[in-house]
């Protein structure tokens, strides 16, 4: 049976974000995730994380600037420094909030870089992430976006990541598996969750087209859900959706599905 964590960047969103934590286990859930935990104190987060009962399982490396249009700076070839300072400071992070998948971005093409001058400087900042991560005992996860909701987002098809994990050649490196990308950029959903189960370390989901919750578009997720119990992934499904009309109500599909938080 799946387990769900709530995407607290996603839901609960129409209260502040410290407030989302209690809002989540009064909704029944004791697993969250989030994209960034950069603006407040790690201990802060901790002591919403205990208050609650909750356990988190992800969040994101550093960006860049996200409200400027950034989305990620793992394959730009002119910040390497600024990628690599934020490995340490999300290992910081992490080791407070007892997180142990971090998601590392590849982010847009930079004008005046070619697909290779990324690609090389992606499989190296891979490289020295999953090495940092290494030492915590932590995996980095790295996820494809699609072009249509990011243009020029360097990483969009499941394939391509399964290759940087080659390439990077370290054992704690896995697929973050987003079905909403995966089925707006490729689509053969279970088809790509057979081929690749070994090297997902994580999913999230939300239907399509909206990228509303489950049950409101074209993806057959009582379907998928069985497929992952049958193929045997045993790790957490991240609600990252907008929920529609509002988080509440947005979860009717859990109970009608037969599952429970």
């Amino acid at each position: 049976m799946p387990k769900f964590a709530a995407n607290l960047t996603m839901l609960f969103n129409d209260k502040p974000f410290l407030e989302r934590f209690a809002a989540a286990r009064a909704a029944g859930f004791d697993v969250v995730e989030y994209l960034f935990p950069y603006e407040f104190p790690a201990e802060t987060l901790k002591a919403q994380l205990a208050a609650n009962g909750l356990e988190q399982v992800l969040f994101n490396l550093p960006c860049g600037n996200w409200s400027g249009g950034d989305r990620g700076i793992a394959a730009s070839p002119d910040r390497v420094a600024e990628f690599r300072a934020g490995v340490g400071k999300a290992i910081g992070y992490a080791e407070v909030l007892g997180v142990s998948k971090l998601n590392c971005l590849a982010g847009k093409r930079v004008p005046g870089f070619s697909d290779e001058d990324h690609w090389k400087t992606l499989t190296a900042n891979a490289r020295f992430a999953a090495e940092a991560l290494q030492g915590s005992n932590m995996l980095l996860m790295v996820e494809a976006i699609n072009h249509y909701d990011i243009p020029g987002f360097f990483l969009n098809r499941t394939e391509q990541v399964a290759r940087l994990i080659e390439e990077v050649n370290l054992p704690n490196v896995r697929i973050q598996y987003d079905i909403y990308h995966a089925q707006r950029e490729e689509g053969e959903l279970a088809a790509t969750l057979k081929k690749y189960l070994n090297l997902i370390g994580h999913i999230q989901i939300a239907d399509n087209p909206g990228r509303h919750q489950p049950g409101t578009g074209e993806i057959n997720y009582p379907f998928l859900f069985g497929e992952m119990d049958r193929l045997g992934y045993s790790g957490v499904i991240g609600l990252e959706y907008v929920p529609e009309p509002d988080t509440l109500k947005s979860l009717a599909w859990v109970k009608d599905f037969g599952y429970r938080l």
